[in-house]
């Protein structure tokens, strides 16, 4: 079991953070975990113990760039997760995504070539029928989300994580702790600019070609999502053509939080054995 080893780089004169890991059965090609709002690559920590594999903060949260010039939209993330992978010299990758990590199924799309697995754990649908949920709206609502941006500290990040999973209580505090470190203006600046620019017509179209991506796939959905319905996982296998869906009782929105097991389900399917 190889443990996470940080870099810090610069690609295009920015800083570039990421967290790679061995893995304790190596193959290839490498995992790469991307992970979703508003946290950063510390979500992976116990899936890079176990698997390996490359995460990064993508632009926007963690240690990563969060120069105000950018988009912080899909085409802009997708175009960033290009240059990544080159700049770190990865081809081709095995990839598991969660929350807005699901934008790097959009990317998949636009390179099907370099994907070999995927798994998605309750992700933002790039599918038709989805409506923001509450705290969304706000947030892609002008003034009303700035307001509410400003507002969010740890007293608020936990009463608003109450619901997040399905144990009892806000998320756990090491996640809280890890959040708020790194959520000053420049993460909250992206998060405005990601949702405010994918209304529910623009998520439809970004998924539009995921029957492309033809390796195979595992969906993993938390059936006590509060933000994203249960049903999406089925909709995502469908729409991914040779995938299987999985809900789990008994989990919420970081689903591995309430069901540690999920770890070792969703290493063992990117291993290739499960």
């Amino acid at each position: 079991m190889g443990e996470p080893v940080d870099h810090t780089d610069e690609l295009a004169g920015e800083p570039v953070f990421w967290r790679t890991a061995e893995a304790s059965k190596p193959s290839e090609p490498p995992i790469l975990w991307v992970h979703g709002v508003p946290s950063s690559s510390d979500d992976w920590l116990p899936f890079l113990q176990q698997a390996g594999g490359i995460a990064p903060d993508l632009p926007g949260f963690g240690r990563t760039t969060k120069r105000g010039s950018h988009a912080f939209d899909m085409p802009y993330y997708c175009d960033w997760l290009d240059a990544f992978l080159d700049h770190i010299e990865v081809d081709r990758v095995r990839l598991c995504v969660h929350d807005w990590g699901g934008l790097a199924l959009a990317w998949a799309q636009r390179n099907p070539e370099r994907v070999d697995r995927i798994v998605v754990i309750n992700a933002v649908p790039l599918l038709p029928g989805y409506k923001w949920h509450r705290l969304a709206r706000i947030w892609r609502t002008p003034i009303v989300g700035e307001i509410a941006m400003g507002l969010t500290n740890r007293v608020t990040m936990k009463l608003l994580s109450r619901e997040a999973n399905a144990t009892k209580g806000p998320l756990p505090e090491e996640q809280i702790k890890s959040t708020m470190e790194h959520f000053d203006q420049g993460t909250q600046r992206a998060i405005l600019r990601l949702y405010r620019s994918a209304p529910p017509e623009v998520l439809a179209a970004a998924g539009l070609d995921l029957g492309n991506l033809a390796g195979p796939s595992l969906v993993l959905w938390g059936e006590q999502d509060p933000y994203i319905p249960a049903r999406f996982a089925d909709h995502y296998a469908e729409a991914l053509g040779n995938a299987e869906a999985e809900r789990i009782e008994g989990a919420g929105h970081w689903a591995w939080l309430d069901k540690p097991e999920i770890v070792g389900r969703v290493c063992d399917f990117l291993d290739g054995s499960a």
